[in-house]
């Protein structure tokens, strides 16, 4: 199991507003803050990755088609949990990259929305039951 990810952004503040009102729904709560970082741990005691945020040292362009990160998939426990993140995203404006659905070239089930965050990271929320 992973520890913890660190993430570069461009805007630290616009990030920790944006996680901030999105994390929750995706099963995080804040872990700490400082200047030059923010961080999430998985809420209510459970296990799981911890997730870091840095200022960006490097100014340069994201692609989640070039060598690193390609996307974040958080597990959520029901399928209203990815339409309710779903909603959310959609509320902020972001561009959607699938809308919520099966999707059966994975192992089933496998209910998934793909989105971009404001710094053009591919999230998605999935949910591995049927009901």
């Amino acid at each position: 199991m992973l520890g913890h990810l660190g993430i570069n952004v461009p805007d630290l503040d616009a990030a920790k507003a944006y996680y901030d009102a999105l994390l929750p729904l995706l099963g995080y709560e804040p872990f700490f803050a400082a200047d030059d970082e923010f961080s999430y741990r998985p809420a209510e005691g459970r296990p799981g990755t911890y997730l870091f945020f840095y200022p960006t040292a490097e100014e340069r362009g994201y692609s989640r088609h070039a060598t690193g990160l390609q996307h974040l998939a958080f597990r959520l426990p029901t399928r209203a949990a990815v339409e309710k993140v779903y909603q959310h995203v959609t509320d902020l404006g972001a561009t959607i990259v699938h809308e919520p659905r099966d999707f059966p070239e994975y192992p089933p089930p496998y209910y998934a929305t793909f989105w971009l965050d404001p710094f053009g990271f591919m999230l998605e929320a999935v949910c591995h039951r049927d009901l």
